[in-house]
Formats: C-alpha cells, structure tokens, sequence
C-alpha cells in the first residue's frame, strides 16, 4: 500500500477497523460511506477528517472509486454498485481486509468457512488452543476485525478468523495456513447470480494455499466433494464426516469411513494408517448434538493439526458453551420444548436443525427471503414438521412452497407465532425457531430475533407456573389443521 491511495468503502465495523490500520501504516487514504446513516459530527468521521481523510458520506460518486490506486471494499458492500462497476472499468483493484493479510499478518492463520457452523468452530478452535496454553486472537466475521489485530502488536500465537463468502470475494492472494470448509448449501443468492457462484465462493478459501499448509474439509458434503474433484487444492487434505471419523484425504477422492456403527465420540487418523488414530469422548452438552458433533470434529481437528496436544481436548469439550441463537434450549413448558435456532438464516441451517432434533416439531420459520429455494425444506419438513407458523415478508412465498406438504398459518409478529406453536405443540414435543430467512424486515439483526423469541417463551413460562392457561393444546386450532 506504500504511495498508494486506498478508497476505503464502508464504514462499518470493518470499515473503520480498516480505516484507522491504514492511517496508522501512513498510506494515504479515501473514505466512502453510502447506505450507512454517519453524520458527519460522528466521532469516526471527525477522527478522519482531523488527519486529513476526505470523507465521502451519503453515496458512492463514480469518478472518486475510479480516481484512486485501490479500494478497500467492506464485505457487506453489494459488489455491482454502479461505482465499483466504474473502478473496475478502470482498471482499479477491488480487495477486502483479507487480502491484506499476506503483507501485514504475522500470526499463522487457521480460518474457518461454510454456510453453516463457522461461528461455533471457530469459537471452539480458539478454545481448544487456550486450554494448550496457546496465546490465540479469534475474530474476522466474528466479533473483533483482522484489522484491529493488524494494528496491534500480533503477540498471539495462532489468528483464528471466521471468514464469510463476502470476504472470500475480495481475498486476494489470502492463503490461510489451516483452512476448514464445513458445508455448502444455497444462501445469499439475493447476492450471487447462481449456486455455483456461491460455492465457488467458498472454495477460495483453499485456492492459494500451499504444500506446507492443510485444508479441512467436510467429505459428507456432494458440493465440497465435487469441487474436490474437479481442482483440489495444493495443500494437503484431511476430511472428516458424518460417523465422527477424521483423517487424510486423497487430493482427488472421498477416504469412506470404516464399516460398522458410528464412532461413539470423536476419531481421528492424523496418518494414513488407523492404527495412529485418537478418540475424545464427547461431553453430555451441546456439542453431543448434530450437527454440533461434526461441528467439534473439525474444530479438534484443525486445533490438533496446530499443534494442540490431546490432553488439552477433553477438558476443552466439557467445559465448551453453545453461542446464543443456534439451537439453543430456551424452556420446556407444560411438556413442550422451546429451541432458539435464530440464526439459522438459511435453509440448509434449517435442515441441520430438523435433523438434529426428535420430533414431531412445530417450526416457526420466515423472514426477510434471500432468494433460496424453499421446496428444498420438504424432505426434512416430512419427516420431522406436523405444522409450520411463517412470520415476514418471505411468508407468501414460503406458503406456496411448503403448503402442498404441512400445515401452514401465518402470524403479524413473532410473539403471536409463538402463541400459535403453543397451541398446536403438544407434551413432548418441540417448538423451533428456525427461520430460514434473514431477519431484516423485522428485525435489526438475528440477534434481537432470538431475544424477541426467547421473551416470548418466558411469558408463556410464566403464565403457565401462574395457572393462567396460556399454554397447552388447543383442539379448535388443530382441526384447522386436520
């Protein structure tokens, strides 16, 4: 970035840790803030402007993005904004925060990818290398920027970073020295023109690695696997699947799993021969739960191929804590139990969550739609769903979907949804939140979602210890759906 001028766009998280690294580096630097309400007496602007950063805010002007030497996009930036459509027919470099890495990271990276599931092992990555006595920074998509640590003093021993298919556009030459691929299943096609985009997307995250480093990768999954198969990466390949078995791949082919019944806990072949393997038992946590169980089976895997030693995992298991909003127990009212799986904003989240749970299941789903394909929820929906309550702007075209299979009402808010699944739930069984969709017409965020859904079931808890009989079967709603 040295004599360069960087166009930083967006400031948001991301965007400001972006801002103040690059200042601090001394390059000479843009802001451009379009979709953003930043006022510009905001703290973050005044710190710019007193350090001489011209502060473009309320839109995005073509002839600045094509003026300048780089751009430095934040990953919620839409990529075919007329302004960037501008910097690229001048030929300007369009890179995210990612692709700084190669230049300024000092820390070996294990990063971690997939639709779903990428916020859990991360976080349990991270985890385990603290329980090894290991000086870990863990962010990215989560939580603290990678530029806020590229400003620092790098003092931690591994970087564990979640990065999103958003990042992965603008990486660069971004080449992680553990990368773990979990799953791929449609999501953000409200972004991407189709499916494979998407997927190929994600697969960035193993394209520049090298010989030295390792990829993770999830050998149940068809679309990881034929990506496999038609450009494996350089780097050498461990695969870990559905009976909690992990071990070395072959660079161009899934390695089966060994006949006979699931592994009770988790197994993993570091070499090629079986005799080599480690089992860890799992804990009667969360982590005992799909998909959770595959969940801890990369996490320990990546951990162990940096170095974490096998006495730090067990303890590092037991004493891990589910993130809040993913499948999450809520309270068991009156017999029925009450799941928060608010951040399942996609439809392969919503599988997993069905097939992680016994039914029968009343599902709340619904929400701002992000362009998937909702006929793809009817196998699990057959199998585990007796009634589905849909909420938002996505609910018409959820209907038309998931109505020829299950019973289907709608509901004007969430707390009225829950009064609804309430009704139809009956002792021993199971009311999900699991939306499917973002949460943004309803909602600031997933996070608000779940906590709406979580006070809602408290009321009903309470209710129902006071006798009020607010909870419980309802035979006039379940003949509508009879």
């Amino acid at each position: 970035m040295t004599g360069k001028h960087v166009l930083v766009v967006g400031l948001g998280k991301s965007g400001c840790a972006a801002a103040r690294f690059l200042v601090k580096q001394g390059v000479r630097i843009s802001v451009s803030e379009g979709g953003r309400a930043v006022a510009p007496a905001s703290r973050m602007v005044q710190w710019l402007q007193e350090r001489g950063v011209y502060c473009e805010l309320g839109g995005h002007s073509p002839q600045l993005f094509a003026g300048v030497d780089v751009i430095l996009l934040s990953p919620g930036i839409p990529l075919d904004i007329p302004a960037l459509d501008a910097a690229r027919a001048a030929g300007v470099p369009i890179i995210g925060e990612l692709a700084l890495a190669p230049e300024y990271l000092r820390t070996p990276v294990i990063a971690v990818t997939g639709t779903n599931g990428k916020s859990t092992v991360t976080t349990l990555v991270g985890e385990l290398l603290r329980a090894a006595g290991r000086n870990v920074f863990v962010g990215g998509n989560l939580g603290t920027p990678l530029c806020e640590y590229l400003a620092g003093p790098q003092e931690a021993d591994w970087a564990v970073l979640e990065v999103s298919s958003f990042q992965l556009d603008s990486a660069g030459k971004f080449s992680p020295d553990i990368a773990v691929l979990l799953n791929i299943s449609p999501d953000h096609l409200d972004r991407y023109p189709d499916y494979a985009a998407y997927a190929a997307s994600k697969w960035r995250i193993v394209a520049n690695q090298g010989r030295e480093q390792w990829a993770v990768i999830n050998r149940d999954d068809p679309e990881i696997l034929r990506l496999l198969a038609a450009g494996p990466p350089a780097s050498r390949v461990f695969g870990f699947g559905g009976r909690g078995m992990a071990g070395p791949l072959a660079a161009n082919q899934s390695r089966e799993a060994a006949p006979g019944p699931p592994v009770d806990g988790l197994r993993l072949c570091l070499t090629q021969e079986d005799e080599h393997c480690e089992e860890y038992p799992l804990p009667a946590n969360e982590l005992a739960v799909e998909p959770n169980r595959q969940n801890a089976l990369a996490a320990v895997l990546a951990a162990r191929l940096a170095g974490c030693p096998p006495a730090a995992v067990g303890p590092a298991l037991a004493a891990f804590q589910a993130l809040p909003h993913r499948l999450a127990l809520v309270a068991t009212v009156a017999g029925v139990r009450y799941y928060d799986d608010s951040k399942a904003t996609n439809i392969g989240a919503v599988i997993s969550a069905l097939q992680g749970l016994p039914g029968p299941v009343v599902l709340i789903a619904g929400g701002l739609d992000k362009g998937g394909d909702y006929r793809l929820l009817l196998p699990a929906i057959k199998e585990k769903v007796r009634a589905v309550v849909l909420i938002g702007s996505a609910r018409e075209k959820m209907r038309a979907a998931l109505a020829p299979a299950v019973p289907v009402t709608e509901a004007a808010d969430l707390p009225s949804a829950v009064r609804i699944a309430t009704q139809l739930a009956a002792a021993g069984e199971a009311v999900l939140l699991s939306p499917a969709c973002a949460s943004f017409d309803m909602f600031a965020g997933y996070a608000q979602r779940g906590e709406v859904f979580r006070r809602a079931v408290r009321e009903l808890a309470e209710d129902n210890a006071l006798g009020g009989g607010a909870v419980g079967h309802c035979p006039a709603m379940e003949a509508m759906f009879a």
